[in-house]
């Protein structure tokens, strides 16, 4: 029916009202409801018509409906020709160039290890090895420098010192 009522919860509530109200009460109490319901409508007409005359000629077409979030975006972004907004989403995907993107981060990459290896006083990497030469520990073959002299260097079985302060 209306308002998401079926046809027996309409029963229940007209039960409902003959038993609160009576039946004499009720002409009355509907009547009320209604013209209640009128006012609160002509109010709310009287209030969209003093914003649309406040807002000047320029919001001449605007409709309070378009405040909804989905009415807005249906309405604005999608066009009768392109009901998905298919063709928005290609051009934004279209000015994303992400092959230049990682080509630039590859440049920054190098000129990074270009500066590590500079400030660590290492010689450049060929142009093959900048970064592949490198393993994620320093180790052998590893292009920085072991910065640990011979005297930090616990011999094979040697337990590490004790710091007390420090636990």
């Amino acid at each position: 029916m209306f308002f998401d009522i079926g046809p027996l919860e309409l029963v229940a509530l007209v039960v409902l009202a003959v038993l609160v109200f009576g039946p004499d009460k009720l002409p009355k109490v509907i009547q009320d409801t209604m013209a209640f319901i009128r006012k609160v409508r002509a109010f709310s007409d009287s209030a969209k018509e003093d914003i649309r005359r406040e807002l000047g000629p320029e919001f001449k077409d605007f409709e309070f409906e378009d405040l909804n979030p989905k009415t807005f975006i249906r309405k604005n972004l999608m066009s009768d020709d392109d009901e998905y907004g298919l063709n928005e989403l290609k051009e934004l995907r279209d000015s994303f160039d992400l092959r230049k993107e990682m080509a630039e981060v590859a440049d920054l990459r190098k000129d990074m290890a270009e500066v590590t290896d500079a400030v660590n006083g290492v010689e450049p990497a060929t142009a093959t090895g900048s970064s592949g030469a490198r393993g994620a520990s320093g180790s052998a073959g590893s292009a920085t420098p072991d910065r640990l002299t011979k005297k930090d260097r616990l011999d094979p079985g040697e337990a590490p010192p004790f710091d007390a302060d420090a636990t």
